[in-house]
């Protein structure tokens, strides 16, 4: 051969049975076939065998099937971030002339995909009161064909009664998916209160230092499997596999990182409520919470977000004047990451909530929280009461 054929064609013979704590990252685009007799297309590779890059390679694989194992799952799909993997389960489950049930305290995106470009296709997303529970069964219609859960809710932190809800959605054939990305998957066990699709940021707490973009879509079903594969093959959705070896890291130190987070979490939150310039603090453990007698009938745990509401006597150019003064807490979207951070809302609809200008959302990162409780107390201080 040529040395340029070679350079293409070369398959040098290396020494075999290398064993690593790692798992090997696979790039690739093409998958070669042992004969034209073998060639298939198919998304089903767990089946069928690998076919195409896009449907995924054994890193991605991998890592679905960690989460699977982790959340208890039918088969987990990993998505490029979590709104994919919201837009995916929308459009598995969704058609034309389809109504969705969505809490008004959902993630924001998800309630402007909803608002754009669903309503575009004639899907009808209403929201629904996140404390609705059983009495969710009064929204469904013959054309609904998806209810969602959030909980505890965007920012807010609402808890949901989600047994109540699967129920009344179950009786009426309606598929439930939840965003469990609070949770990271193991927090509230989905699949055991009947839960269909269970999906995560895994850019949150998986991936767990900011560095990452991925999402989780988890079925529970054969049905659910079925659709989101279909949907997930058509759609091209592909994961970078060195996202996927990011993640496969992050979860080695996920239950270490999780006990470390709700600990300090707890302890800054319990200091805020004593403070006098806190209204109330949004926290799932807080009986001021909404929804805490099902935080404490369903979770295991708490993680490391939640909000603060300052006294109606602070502006928002004040409450903004806050956040600009601390120093630890960076300012930025996103949360479960190693670094803290804060955000305030100056817009934020809420049914019966006047919360706008004056909540602020706290991520707790890995810092010592005694150091976080002196930035805190020093932005307090430059408020004037």
């Amino acid at each position: 051969m040529h040395w340029r054929t070679k350079l293409i064609q070369s398959r040098p013979e290396v020494p075999q049975g290398f064993r690593s704590l790692t798992s090997a990252i696979y790039r690739g685009s093409t998958v070669v076939f042992e004969s034209q007799a073998k060639v298939s297309d198919n998304w089903r590779q767990a089946e069928h065998g690998y076919t195409y890059g896009s449907f995924g390679t054994p890193t991605t694989l991998e890592l679905g099937y960690r989460i699977a194992e982790l959340e208890g799952a039918r088969h987990t799909f990993i998505t490029p971030g979590g709104l994919a993997a919201i837009s995916l389960i929308y459009l598995s489950f969704c058609k034309a002339g389809s109504h969705v049930l969505l809490p008004a305290t959902a993630y924001g995106p998800n309630a402007e995909l909803a608002n754009g470009l669903l309503c575009r296709y004639n899907v009808e997303v209403e929201e629904y009161d996140p404390l609705i529970g059983s009495r969710i069964e009064q929204l469904i219609r013959p054309e609904t064909s998806l209810i969602w859960c959030e909980s505890p809710g965007s920012i807010t932190m609402e808890v949901q009664d989600v047994p109540s809800i699967v129920s009344a959605a179950h009786a009426r054939g309606i598929p439930v998916a939840l965003d469990n990305s609070y949770a990271a998957g193991v927090l509230f066990d989905a699949f055991s209160f009947g839960v269909d699709v269970s999906m995560q940021a895994l850019t949150k707490y998986v991936g767990g230092h900011s560095d990452l973009l991925l999402g989780s879509v988890s079925a529970g079903t054969t049905v659910a499997y079925e659709k989101l594969g279909e949907t997930l093959g058509l759609l091209g959705m592909v994961a970078s596999p060195d996202d996927c070896t990011l993640a496969m890291r992050g979860l080695q130190t996920l239950g270490v990182r999780l006990e470390v987070l709700e600990r300090s979490t707890l302890k800054i939150a319990a200091w805020l409520a004593q403070r006098p310039e806190i209204e109330i603090v949004r926290h799932p453990t807080f009986p001021s919470c909404p929804g805490h007698e099902y935080w404490k009938r369903d979770f295991t745990g708490s993680a490391s977000i939640f909000s603060i509401v300052l006294a109606p006597s602070f502006s928002p150019q004040q409450v903004n004047a806050f956040v600009d003064a601390l120093r630890l807490f960076k300012i930025g979207y996103s949360w479960g990451g190693v670094t803290s951070l804060a955000l305030a809302y100056p817009v934020l609809e809420r049914p019966g909530q006047q919360y706008a200008g004056r909540i602020v959302r706290l991520n707790i990162g890995l810092e010592e929280p005694e150091d976080l409780i002196d930035d805190l107390a020093a932005g307090f201080a430059t408020l004037v009461i």
